[in-house]
């Protein structure tokens, strides 16, 4: 069981890494307007990244017997995660001008920061005391 933890933990990190990197690259193609943003993989490959990121973090949770609502680190985690895809979907799709798209995509940097903070504290809190 420890093996199996260990493994889903590296590929939900690998997967944080992924998404992140990924969705500010997209957030970049999307301040230049880049064609990149229209191509099939660009729209496809984050939906499969997030789809495994989600799956492992249940699996871990399970395992792990840890959820939210029950574990306040947890819950800050799923209300961080729901503000970043909002604020990821106003940034790369639903934003009417290219300001309102710029600040909905440094707010959900910002808010992907505060998840991996809370994710390797396990506090609500990390950054006070």
């Amino acid at each position: 069981m420890v093996a199996t933890y260990t493994l889903l933990k590296y590929l939900h990190v690998a997967c944080v890494v992924l998404s992140g990197t990924g969705f500010v690259l997209r957030g970049v193609w999307m301040t230049q307007r880049s064609p990149m943003l229209a191509r099939r993989w660009v729209r496809v490959v984050p939906h499969v990244v997030d789809t495994v990121l989600l799956a492992s973090a249940i699996a871990l949770a399970v395992i792990s017997g840890q959820y939210p609502l029950a574990h306040g680190w947890l819950t800050a985690k799923v209300a961080g995660l729901i503000a970043y895809i909002v604020l990821g979907s106003i940034a790369l799709k639903r934003g009417r001008t290219l300001g309102i798209r710029i600040t909905a995509f440094c707010s959900a940097v910002l808010v992907f920061a505060y998840i991996i903070a809370v994710a390797t504290t396990k506090s609500a809190v990390p950054y006070g005391s």
